[in-house]
Protein backbone atom coordinates (compact mmCIF):
# COMPACT_ATOMS: atom_id res chain seq x y z
CA UNK A 1 0.00 0.00 0.00
CA UNK A 2 2.54 2.56 0.94
CA UNK A 3 4.33 1.64 -2.50
CA UNK A 4 1.24 2.74 -4.42
CA UNK A 5 1.11 5.37 -2.36
CA UNK A 6 4.96 6.56 -3.24
CA UNK A 7 3.85 6.03 -6.81
CA UNK A 8 1.13 8.73 -6.25
CA UNK A 9 3.19 11.14 -4.81
CA UNK A 10 5.61 10.44 -7.60
CA UNK A 11 3.07 11.39 -10.27
CA UNK A 12 2.08 14.67 -8.17
CA UNK A 13 5.83 15.73 -7.97
CA UNK A 14 6.91 15.27 -11.16
CA UNK A 15 3.50 15.78 -13.54
CA UNK A 16 3.78 20.13 -14.49
CA UNK A 17 0.00 21.31 -14.85
CA UNK A 18 -0.78 23.46 -17.35
CA UNK A 19 0.17 27.49 -17.43
CA UNK A 20 2.48 25.89 -14.71
CA UNK A 21 6.61 26.38 -15.08
CA UNK A 22 7.51 25.45 -18.36
CA UNK A 23 10.71 23.15 -17.26
CA UNK A 24 9.24 21.51 -14.91
CA UNK A 25 11.74 21.90 -11.78
CA UNK A 26 10.25 24.46 -9.56
CA UNK A 27 8.66 22.09 -6.52
CA UNK A 28 6.26 24.97 -5.81
CA UNK A 29 4.58 24.88 -9.48
CA UNK A 30 4.75 20.98 -10.12
CA UNK A 31 2.93 20.69 -6.45
CA UNK A 32 0.03 23.26 -6.59
CA UNK A 33 -2.25 20.12 -8.08
CA UNK A 34 -2.06 18.83 -5.02
CA UNK A 35 -3.32 21.75 -3.34
CA UNK A 36 -6.35 22.26 -5.97
CA UNK A 37 -6.77 18.14 -5.43
CA UNK A 38 -7.49 17.00 -2.41
CA UNK A 39 -9.62 14.36 -3.25
CA UNK A 40 -6.38 12.74 -4.91
CA UNK A 41 -4.36 12.97 -2.13
CA UNK A 42 -4.48 9.96 -0.01
CA UNK A 43 -0.61 10.26 1.88
CA UNK A 44 0.55 10.89 5.51
CA UNK A 45 2.80 13.82 6.57
CA UNK A 46 5.57 11.31 7.12
CA UNK A 47 5.38 9.46 3.55
CA UNK A 48 5.63 12.85 1.99
CA UNK A 49 8.05 14.08 3.86
CA UNK A 50 10.33 11.10 3.27
CA UNK A 51 9.32 10.78 0.08
CA UNK A 52 10.79 14.56 -0.86
CA UNK A 53 14.36 13.52 1.07
CA UNK A 54 14.54 10.97 -1.14
CA UNK A 55 13.29 12.91 -4.71
CA UNK A 56 15.85 15.68 -3.27
CA UNK A 57 18.79 13.09 -3.25
CA UNK A 58 17.57 11.62 -6.75
CA UNK A 59 16.83 14.00 -8.48
CA UNK A 60 19.38 17.52 -8.21
CA UNK A 61 16.91 20.02 -10.11
CA UNK A 62 13.78 19.84 -7.09
CA UNK A 63 16.35 21.96 -5.15
CA UNK A 64 14.46 23.80 -3.22
CA UNK A 65 13.89 20.99 0.07
CA UNK A 66 12.17 23.85 2.54
CA UNK A 67 9.31 23.97 0.48
CA UNK A 68 8.48 20.23 1.02
CA UNK A 69 9.00 21.55 4.72
CA UNK A 70 6.80 24.10 4.12
CA UNK A 71 4.34 22.30 2.73
CA UNK A 72 4.27 19.31 5.44
CA UNK A 73 3.76 22.95 8.26
CA UNK A 74 0.54 24.07 6.22
CA UNK A 75 -0.59 20.26 6.63
CA UNK A 76 -0.33 19.96 10.13
CA UNK A 77 -1.06 23.30 10.81
CA UNK A 78 -4.69 22.41 8.87
CA UNK A 79 -4.44 25.89 6.87
CA UNK A 80 -7.49 26.36 5.79
CA UNK A 81 -7.52 29.60 2.66
CA UNK A 82 -10.25 31.88 1.48
CA UNK A 83 -13.70 30.04 1.48
CA UNK A 84 -14.77 32.73 -1.04
CA UNK A 85 -13.13 30.55 -3.90
CA UNK A 86 -13.37 27.44 -1.89
CA UNK A 87 -9.66 26.57 -1.60
CA UNK A 88 -9.15 23.57 1.12
CA UNK A 89 -5.97 22.10 1.32
CA UNK A 90 -6.52 18.41 1.40
CA UNK A 91 -6.49 16.97 4.96
CA UNK A 92 -3.94 14.05 4.70
CA UNK A 93 -3.69 13.49 8.12
CA UNK A 94 -5.70 10.26 10.06
CA UNK A 95 -6.41 10.22 13.14
CA UNK A 96 -4.07 10.57 16.09
CA UNK A 97 -3.55 7.02 16.61
CA UNK A 98 -2.97 6.29 13.02
CA UNK A 99 -0.69 9.00 12.49
CA UNK A 100 1.45 8.31 15.98
CA UNK A 101 1.91 4.19 14.87
CA UNK A 102 2.76 5.81 11.56
CA UNK A 103 5.01 7.53 12.93
CA UNK A 104 7.20 5.22 14.92
CA UNK A 105 7.46 3.23 11.80
CA UNK A 106 9.36 5.55 9.84
CA UNK A 107 11.33 5.82 13.20
CA UNK A 108 12.32 2.18 12.97
CA UNK A 109 12.39 1.59 9.51
CA UNK A 110 15.52 1.10 7.61
CA UNK A 111 17.48 3.89 6.03
CA UNK A 112 16.68 2.13 2.66
CA UNK A 113 13.16 3.56 2.98
CA UNK A 114 14.43 6.92 3.49
CA UNK A 115 17.69 7.57 1.33
CA UNK A 116 16.90 5.19 -1.05
CA UNK A 117 18.28 2.31 -3.02
CA UNK A 118 22.15 3.88 -3.03
CA UNK A 119 22.24 3.34 0.83
CA UNK A 120 20.81 -0.08 0.81
CA UNK A 121 24.37 -1.57 0.52
CA UNK A 122 25.52 0.21 3.41
CA UNK A 123 22.42 -0.60 5.28
CA UNK A 124 23.37 -4.40 4.92
CA UNK A 125 27.37 -4.36 5.78
CA UNK A 126 26.20 -2.36 8.41
CA UNK A 127 24.03 -5.59 9.91
CA UNK A 128 26.41 -7.58 8.78
CA UNK A 129 28.77 -6.55 11.20
CA UNK A 130 26.35 -4.78 13.01
CA UNK A 131 25.65 -7.61 15.51
CA UNK A 132 28.42 -5.70 17.76
CA UNK A 133 26.42 -2.87 18.01
CA UNK A 134 25.18 -2.81 22.04
CA UNK A 135 21.44 -1.51 23.15
CA UNK A 136 23.34 1.28 24.25
CA UNK A 137 24.50 2.74 21.00
CA UNK A 138 20.63 1.32 19.54
CA UNK A 139 18.89 3.75 22.13
CA UNK A 140 21.55 6.46 21.53
CA UNK A 141 20.71 6.41 18.13
CA UNK A 142 16.93 6.43 18.38
CA UNK A 143 17.34 9.27 20.99
CA UNK A 144 19.58 11.39 18.24
CA UNK A 145 16.67 10.80 15.29
CA UNK A 146 13.79 11.71 17.93
CA UNK A 147 16.14 14.95 19.04
CA UNK A 148 16.73 15.90 15.46
CA UNK A 149 13.07 15.36 14.48
CA UNK A 150 11.85 17.78 17.12
CA UNK A 151 14.88 20.20 16.51
CA UNK A 152 13.35 19.70 12.29
CA UNK A 153 10.00 20.81 14.23
CA UNK A 154 10.78 23.91 15.63
CA UNK A 155 13.25 25.28 12.90
CA UNK A 156 10.19 24.38 10.57
CA UNK A 157 7.71 26.68 12.75
CA UNK A 158 10.10 29.90 13.13
CA UNK A 159 12.32 29.29 9.63
CA UNK A 160 9.59 28.32 7.34
CA UNK A 161 6.27 30.59 8.65
CA UNK A 162 7.43 33.44 5.67
CA UNK A 163 7.04 30.42 3.03
CA UNK A 164 4.32 28.95 4.42
CA UNK A 165 2.34 32.42 4.01
CA UNK A 166 4.07 32.90 0.49
CA UNK A 167 2.47 29.33 -0.46
CA UNK A 168 -0.55 30.05 1.04
CA UNK A 169 -0.92 33.24 -0.84
CA UNK A 170 -0.06 31.41 -4.24
CA UNK A 171 -2.33 29.13 -3.78
CA UNK A 172 -5.40 31.79 -2.75
CA UNK A 173 -4.09 33.94 -6.10
CA UNK A 174 -4.33 30.36 -8.49
CA UNK A 175 -7.47 29.69 -6.95
CA UNK A 176 -9.36 33.17 -7.73
CA UNK A 177 -7.49 33.48 -11.30
CA UNK A 178 -9.31 29.68 -12.30
CA UNK A 179 -13.13 30.92 -10.61
CA UNK A 180 -12.55 34.17 -12.37
CA UNK A 181 -11.26 32.72 -15.67
CA UNK A 182 -8.26 35.23 -15.90
CA UNK A 183 -4.58 34.69 -16.48
CA UNK A 184 -2.16 35.15 -13.20
CA UNK A 185 0.17 37.17 -13.42
CA UNK A 186 3.72 36.09 -12.89
CA UNK A 187 5.44 39.15 -11.61
CA UNK A 188 2.97 39.30 -8.98
CA UNK A 189 3.28 35.15 -7.81
CA UNK A 190 7.51 36.38 -7.73
CA UNK A 191 7.00 39.47 -5.66
CA UNK A 192 3.99 38.97 -3.67
CA UNK A 193 6.24 39.04 -0.51
CA UNK A 194 8.15 42.11 -1.21
CA UNK A 195 7.90 45.32 0.34
CA UNK A 196 6.72 47.05 -2.70
CA UNK A 197 4.85 45.71 -5.44
CA UNK A 198 4.32 47.55 -8.95
CA UNK A 199 2.04 46.34 -11.77
CA UNK A 200 1.79 49.23 -13.65
CA UNK A 201 0.19 48.89 -17.49
CA UNK A 202 -0.48 45.43 -16.90
CA UNK A 203 -4.29 45.82 -18.44
CA UNK A 204 -5.74 43.71 -15.21
CA UNK A 205 -9.56 44.84 -15.90
CA UNK A 206 -12.08 44.17 -12.95
CA UNK A 207 -11.71 40.43 -12.86
CA UNK A 208 -8.26 40.61 -13.09
CA UNK A 209 -7.89 43.34 -10.52
CA UNK A 210 -10.56 41.25 -8.38
CA UNK A 211 -8.29 38.37 -8.43
CA UNK A 212 -5.42 40.71 -7.43
CA UNK A 213 -7.27 41.59 -4.02
CA UNK A 214 -7.87 38.50 -2.42
CA UNK A 215 -4.36 37.40 -1.41
CA UNK A 216 -3.26 40.95 -0.77
CA UNK A 217 -6.27 41.13 2.07
CA UNK A 218 -3.64 39.01 4.32
CA UNK A 219 -0.87 40.27 2.71
CA UNK A 220 1.89 41.43 5.57
CA UNK A 221 4.51 42.19 3.45
CA UNK A 222 3.88 44.43 0.85
CA UNK A 223 3.71 48.25 1.80
CA UNK A 224 3.39 50.07 -1.29
CA UNK A 225 1.45 49.12 -3.97
CA UNK A 226 1.47 50.51 -7.61
CA UNK A 227 -1.65 49.76 -9.62
CA UNK A 228 -1.87 52.66 -12.44
CA UNK A 229 -3.41 52.53 -15.50
CA UNK A 230 -5.03 48.76 -15.17
CA UNK A 231 -8.43 50.24 -16.48
CA UNK A 232 -9.74 48.24 -13.70
CA UNK A 233 -13.30 50.06 -13.63
CA UNK A 234 -15.51 50.74 -10.59
CA UNK A 235 -15.95 47.53 -9.23
CA UNK A 236 -12.18 46.66 -9.82
CA UNK A 237 -11.85 49.95 -7.47
CA UNK A 238 -14.25 48.68 -5.55
CA UNK A 239 -12.11 45.07 -5.26
CA UNK A 240 -9.21 47.13 -3.98
CA UNK A 241 -11.18 49.24 -1.87
CA UNK A 242 -12.94 46.30 0.40
CA UNK A 243 -9.30 44.58 0.45
CA UNK A 244 -7.60 47.92 1.96
CA UNK A 245 -10.18 47.85 4.72
CA UNK A 246 -8.82 44.28 5.83
CA UNK A 247 -5.19 45.06 5.13
CA UNK A 248 -3.17 46.93 7.68
CA UNK A 249 0.30 47.00 6.62
CA UNK A 250 -0.08 48.74 3.15
CA UNK A 251 0.30 52.41 3.76
CA UNK A 252 0.92 53.96 0.04
CA UNK A 253 -1.70 53.16 -3.15
CA UNK A 254 -1.47 54.57 -6.42
CA UNK A 255 -4.84 53.98 -8.29
CA UNK A 256 -4.12 56.70 -10.72
CA UNK A 257 -5.59 55.93 -14.47
CA UNK A 258 -7.83 53.21 -13.93
CA UNK A 259 -11.53 54.75 -14.51
CA UNK A 260 -13.03 54.15 -11.25
CA UNK A 261 -15.81 56.94 -11.82
CA UNK A 262 -18.48 57.66 -8.99
CA UNK A 263 -18.65 54.17 -7.57
CA UNK A 264 -15.45 53.77 -6.87
CA UNK A 265 -14.73 56.55 -5.27
CA UNK A 266 -17.69 55.91 -3.06
CA UNK A 267 -15.94 52.80 -2.15
CA UNK A 268 -12.41 54.21 -1.29
CA UNK A 269 -14.57 57.03 0.74
CA UNK A 270 -16.08 53.96 2.84
CA UNK A 271 -12.25 52.41 3.14
CA UNK A 272 -10.75 55.83 4.73
CA UNK A 273 -13.33 55.67 6.79
CA UNK A 274 -11.85 52.40 8.50
CA UNK A 275 -8.65 52.37 7.45
CA UNK A 276 -5.68 53.74 10.20
CA UNK A 277 -3.06 52.49 8.40
CA UNK A 278 -2.80 54.18 4.65
CA UNK A 279 -0.30 57.19 4.13
CA UNK A 280 -0.55 57.77 0.82
CA UNK A 281 -3.23 57.75 -2.05
CA UNK A 282 -3.24 58.22 -5.65
CA UNK A 283 -6.22 59.00 -7.68
CA UNK A 284 -5.58 61.05 -10.40
CA UNK A 285 -7.24 60.72 -13.76
CA UNK A 286 -10.34 58.12 -12.53
CA UNK A 287 -13.04 60.77 -14.12
CA UNK A 288 -14.21 61.57 -10.42
CA UNK A 289 -17.09 64.27 -10.60
CA UNK A 290 -18.63 66.70 -8.24
CA UNK A 291 -20.71 63.46 -6.94
CA UNK A 292 -17.36 61.47 -6.62
CA UNK A 293 -16.39 64.60 -3.82
CA UNK A 294 -19.38 63.91 -1.87
CA UNK A 295 -18.69 60.84 -1.20
CA UNK A 296 -14.90 61.71 -0.69
CA UNK A 297 -15.36 64.59 1.53
CA UNK A 298 -16.76 63.06 4.92
CA UNK A 299 -13.78 60.36 4.79
CA UNK A 300 -11.23 63.21 4.27
CA UNK A 301 -12.84 64.82 7.78
CA UNK A 302 -12.92 61.66 9.95
CA UNK A 303 -9.29 60.33 8.61
CA UNK A 304 -6.60 61.72 10.24
CA UNK A 305 -3.64 58.96 9.27
CA UNK A 306 -3.88 59.71 5.64
CA UNK A 307 -0.92 62.27 4.64
CA UNK A 308 -1.40 62.71 0.92
CA UNK A 309 -3.61 62.83 -1.44
CA UNK A 310 -3.51 63.24 -5.04
CA UNK A 311 -6.52 64.37 -6.91
CA UNK A 312 -5.78 65.73 -10.17
CA UNK A 313 -6.52 65.29 -13.62
CA UNK A 314 -10.21 64.53 -12.97
CA UNK A 315 -13.80 66.20 -13.45
CA UNK A 316 -14.18 68.34 -10.09
CA UNK A 317 -16.38 71.31 -10.71
CA UNK A 318 -17.82 73.66 -8.26
CA UNK A 319 -19.18 71.25 -6.08
CA UNK A 320 -16.66 69.69 -5.46
CA UNK A 321 -14.89 73.03 -4.54
CA UNK A 322 -17.09 73.81 -1.75
CA UNK A 323 -17.15 69.88 -0.23
CA UNK A 324 -13.55 69.83 -0.07
CA UNK A 325 -12.95 73.14 1.10
CA UNK A 326 -15.34 72.29 4.28
CA UNK A 327 -13.34 68.71 4.79
CA UNK A 328 -10.01 70.83 4.08
CA UNK A 329 -11.06 73.07 6.82
CA UNK A 330 -11.66 70.16 9.44
CA UNK A 331 -8.96 68.02 8.67
CA UNK A 332 -6.13 67.34 10.99
CA UNK A 333 -3.87 64.83 9.04
CA UNK A 334 -3.23 65.52 5.44
CA UNK A 335 0.50 66.90 4.51
CA UNK A 336 -0.07 67.47 0.52
CA UNK A 337 -2.78 67.84 -1.16
CA UNK A 338 -2.99 68.00 -5.42
CA UNK A 339 -5.84 69.58 -7.26
CA UNK A 340 -4.21 69.94 -10.26
CA UNK A 341 -6.27 70.05 -13.76
CA UNK A 342 -9.67 69.48 -12.70
CA UNK A 343 -12.65 71.86 -13.51
CA UNK A 344 -13.00 73.65 -10.41
CA UNK A 345 -14.36 77.39 -10.82
CA UNK A 346 -13.93 80.65 -9.31
CA UNK A 347 -16.24 80.24 -6.85
CA UNK A 348 -15.68 76.71 -5.87
CA UNK A 349 -12.11 77.53 -5.49
CA UNK A 350 -13.05 80.58 -3.36
CA UNK A 351 -14.36 77.54 -0.70
CA UNK A 352 -11.27 76.05 -0.89
CA UNK A 353 -9.35 79.11 -0.10
CA UNK A 354 -11.44 79.65 2.78
CA UNK A 355 -10.86 75.93 4.24
CA UNK A 356 -6.88 76.95 3.96
CA UNK A 357 -7.49 79.23 5.45
CA UNK A 358 -8.47 77.55 8.66
CA UNK A 359 -6.51 74.37 8.23
CA UNK A 360 -3.64 72.77 10.50
CA UNK A 361 -1.49 70.29 8.23
CA UNK A 362 -1.10 70.81 4.81
CA UNK A 363 2.75 71.73 3.68
CA UNK A 364 1.95 71.62 -0.03
CA UNK A 365 -1.06 72.30 -2.08
CA UNK A 366 -1.58 72.06 -5.80
CA UNK A 367 -4.16 73.49 -7.06
CA UNK A 368 -2.58 74.84 -10.75
CA UNK A 369 -4.87 74.19 -14.27
CA UNK A 370 -8.32 75.56 -12.66
CA UNK A 371 -9.98 78.69 -13.04
CA UNK A 372 -8.74 80.73 -9.51
CA UNK A 373 -9.76 84.83 -11.41
CA UNK A 374 -9.23 87.92 -9.54
CA UNK A 375 -12.05 86.61 -7.12
CA UNK A 376 -10.53 83.33 -6.31
CA UNK A 377 -6.89 84.92 -5.65
CA UNK A 378 -8.24 87.56 -3.13
CA UNK A 379 -9.60 84.58 -0.92
CA UNK A 380 -6.32 82.76 -1.45
CA UNK A 381 -4.70 86.33 -0.51
CA UNK A 382 -6.46 86.06 2.71
CA UNK A 383 -5.81 82.52 3.71
CA UNK A 384 -2.27 83.32 3.18
CA UNK A 385 -1.97 86.18 6.12
CA UNK A 386 -4.01 83.80 8.75
CA UNK A 387 -2.56 80.37 7.43
CA UNK A 388 1.36 79.90 8.83
CA UNK A 389 1.79 75.90 8.11
CA UNK A 390 1.52 75.66 4.44
CA UNK A 391 4.66 75.49 2.72
CA UNK A 392 4.49 75.03 -1.25
CA UNK A 393 1.59 76.32 -3.09
CA UNK A 394 1.27 75.87 -6.87
CA UNK A 395 -1.53 78.11 -9.00
CA UNK A 396 0.01 78.25 -12.17
CA UNK A 397 -2.36 78.56 -15.55
CA UNK A 398 -5.18 79.77 -13.29
CA UNK A 399 -6.42 82.94 -15.11
CA UNK A 400 -5.08 85.30 -12.64
CA UNK A 401 -5.05 88.93 -13.94
CA UNK A 402 -2.65 91.54 -12.26
CA UNK A 403 -5.40 92.45 -9.90
CA UNK A 404 -5.30 88.82 -8.09
CA UNK A 405 -1.88 89.28 -8.02
CA UNK A 406 -2.03 92.41 -5.71
CA UNK A 407 -4.14 90.48 -3.60
CA UNK A 408 -1.80 87.49 -3.37
CA UNK A 409 0.73 90.15 -2.48
CA UNK A 410 -1.03 91.24 0.10
CA UNK A 411 -0.88 88.02 1.69
CA UNK A 412 2.74 87.15 1.08
CA UNK A 413 3.27 90.59 3.39
CA UNK A 414 2.31 88.83 6.14
CA UNK A 415 3.10 85.19 5.76
CA UNK A 416 6.45 83.66 7.53
CA UNK A 417 6.20 80.13 6.04
CA UNK A 418 5.57 79.76 2.29
CA UNK A 419 8.76 78.80 0.78
CA UNK A 420 7.77 77.92 -2.66
CA UNK A 421 5.04 80.05 -4.79
CA UNK A 422 4.54 79.49 -8.27
CA UNK A 423 1.90 81.83 -10.04
CA UNK A 424 3.69 81.49 -13.50
CA UNK A 425 1.45 81.49 -16.89
CA UNK A 426 -0.81 83.70 -15.19
CA UNK A 427 -2.16 87.38 -17.03
CA UNK A 428 -0.48 88.80 -14.03
CA UNK A 429 1.85 91.29 -16.44
CA UNK A 430 5.09 92.78 -15.36
CA UNK A 431 2.89 94.71 -12.94
CA UNK A 432 1.40 91.46 -10.69
CA UNK A 433 5.12 90.41 -10.37
CA UNK A 434 6.43 93.73 -9.51
CA UNK A 435 3.85 93.86 -6.53
CA UNK A 436 4.68 89.90 -5.81
CA UNK A 437 8.29 90.73 -5.08
CA UNK A 438 7.74 94.22 -3.37
CA UNK A 439 5.80 92.26 -0.71
CA UNK A 440 8.80 90.76 -0.29
CA UNK A 441 10.95 93.25 0.44
CA UNK A 442 8.22 94.20 3.20
CA UNK A 443 8.19 91.32 5.01
CA UNK A 444 11.39 90.94 6.43
CA UNK A 445 10.40 87.88 8.08
CA UNK A 446 9.51 85.97 4.75
CA UNK A 447 11.01 82.10 4.15
CA UNK A 448 10.29 82.72 0.25
CA UNK A 449 12.93 80.94 -1.49
CA UNK A 450 11.52 79.57 -5.29
CA UNK A 451 9.58 82.48 -6.99
CA UNK A 452 7.97 81.36 -10.30
CA UNK A 453 6.85 83.85 -12.83
CA UNK A 454 6.89 81.35 -15.81
CA UNK A 455 6.63 82.38 -19.69
CA UNK A 456 5.52 86.07 -18.06
CA UNK A 457 8.10 88.86 -19.19
CA UNK A 458 9.44 91.35 -16.75
CA UNK A 459 10.98 94.80 -17.51
CA UNK A 460 14.32 96.15 -15.79
CA UNK A 461 12.30 97.56 -13.49
CA UNK A 462 11.68 94.21 -12.26
CA UNK A 463 15.50 93.30 -12.58
CA UNK A 464 16.62 95.98 -10.55
CA UNK A 465 14.38 95.25 -7.86
CA UNK A 466 15.09 91.71 -7.68
CA UNK A 467 18.50 92.33 -7.18
CA UNK A 468 17.98 94.81 -4.57
CA UNK A 469 15.61 92.43 -2.92
CA UNK A 470 18.66 89.54 -3.24
CA UNK A 471 20.67 91.56 -0.87
CA UNK A 472 18.22 90.60 2.13
CA UNK A 473 17.45 87.22 0.90
CA UNK A 474 20.27 85.89 -0.66
CA UNK A 475 18.72 82.09 -0.90
CA UNK A 476 15.77 83.98 -3.09
CA UNK A 477 15.54 82.44 -6.83
CA UNK A 478 12.93 83.98 -9.20
CA UNK A 479 11.93 82.19 -12.56
CA UNK A 480 10.30 84.39 -15.28
CA UNK A 481 9.46 84.54 -18.80
CA UNK A 482 12.49 87.11 -19.92
CA UNK A 483 13.19 90.44 -19.73
CA UNK A 484 11.98 92.96 -22.55
CA UNK A 485 12.89 96.82 -23.45
CA UNK A 486 16.73 97.70 -23.49
CA UNK A 487 18.24 94.59 -21.35
CA UNK A 488 16.64 91.51 -23.40
CA UNK A 489 17.75 87.85 -21.66
CA UNK A 490 16.02 85.00 -19.60
CA UNK A 491 16.40 84.93 -15.78
CA UNK A 492 16.38 81.33 -14.67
Amino acid sequence: METCQQNKLSKFYTSTPTGADPEGLNLSTNLYLVLLNPAQCHFSLDQFHCFAKSKNRKLPQIRNISFCKTFCQMIRNKVMVDKKFEVLLPSVLKDEEEELQLRERTLSQTEDDVRGPKDQHSRQSAEAGGQNKTKEEKKGWERQNKESDEDSDTDLELGDQEETEALRGKVIYMKACEKLQVAPVSRFLKNMHTSELALMHYGLGPKGTKALAVPLTTNTSIRRLNLRDNWMGEMGGASIAKMLEANRCITAVDLSDNNLRDLGARAISNMLKGNNTLVSLQLSGNHFTDQSAEYLGPALISNTTLQHLDLSYNALGQRAGQTLGFSVSENTGLRSLSLAWNCIPERGLVMLANGLRENISLRSVDLSYNDFGEEGAAALGQALKENNILEELNVSNNRIPPGGAIHLAGGLRVNKTIKFLNIGRNPIQTAGCLKILQSLQENPDSSLETLDFSDIAVNQEFEDLYAAVKETFSALRVKHGGTFGPLRKAKS
